[in-house]
């Protein structure tokens, strides 16, 4: 069933596309993601896309700076985190103030006495192969990850999904471009946010509403 996006949304989602058509080639393409992501999305100062492998452990994929790719390390170092569970569990992993009380205690103590983090986030990114993935925010400041912020990020975690899948098929960017369909990528945005907040598919499409309007101009000034 076709479903009916928020204006906002739909120039959300162009303005990304447009952003991303950038790219050389496929893997180009997550690297203008994890950078938009951290230029779009409040509190996201360190950005990673990462996928688990065998062992375990996690490859980070793309991140915009040292920190994003160290935090990939401690979560494969302390065996629990956002990235991992978002994967495992199938869902959206939030917790903004890392300080007081972690859903990770392992992580926790690694990232306060090795990092400068205090909020994170994790979505869980479903392609069309077999690769487990996430993409994964990280907030130098305590609180910034509210459900609002959350879902502004879902917006580019939907269009995430669709680029990793690509990279994964080893598309070209040509080819891309041809995959990156407005329906596609707002329908896994859709889904993120029921998972998060365990909503309707009204209601998730609601928020979206309110996080695109909010996401949308600085999408466009990308």
């Amino acid at each position: 069933m076709s479903l009916s996006f928020p204006p906002d949304a739909s120039r959300a989602f162009r303005a990304v596309a447009e952003r991303v058509y950038r790219g050389d080639d496929s893997t180009a393409v997550l690297d203008e993601i994890v950078a938009l992501v951290a230029f779009t999305v409040p509190g996201a100062d360190h950005v990673s896309l990462a996928s688990l492998q065998s062992d375990e452990s996690l490859l980070t994929r793309a991140a915009n700076d040292d920190v994003a790719r160290l935090m990939d390390r401690l979560e494969t170092e302390a065996g629990e985190g956002p990235c991992l569970d978002s994967i495992e569990e199938d869902s959206v992993q939030r917790d903004p103030d890392i300080a007081t009380h972690s859903t990770w205690p392992r992580l926790a103590r690694l990232v306060l006495d090795r990092t400068p983090v205090r909020g994170m986030l994790g979505y869980q990114l479903l392609t069309e192969g077999r690769s487990r993935s996430a993409l994964n925010l990280f907030s130098d400041e305590v609180g910034v990850f509210t459900e609002g912020v959350a879902d502004q990020a879902a917006l580019l975690a939907g269009f995430a999904s669709v680029a990793l899948t690509a990279v994964e098929r080893r598309d070209t960017a040509d080819a891309l471009r041809d995959r990156l369909h407005e329906e596609r990528e707002l329908g896994r945005a859709v889904g993120l946010v029921m998972a998060a907040h365990r909503v309707s598919e009204h209601e998730a499409l609601r928020r979206l509403a309110a996080a695109s309007h909010q996401a949308s101009g600085r999408l466009e000034d990308a």
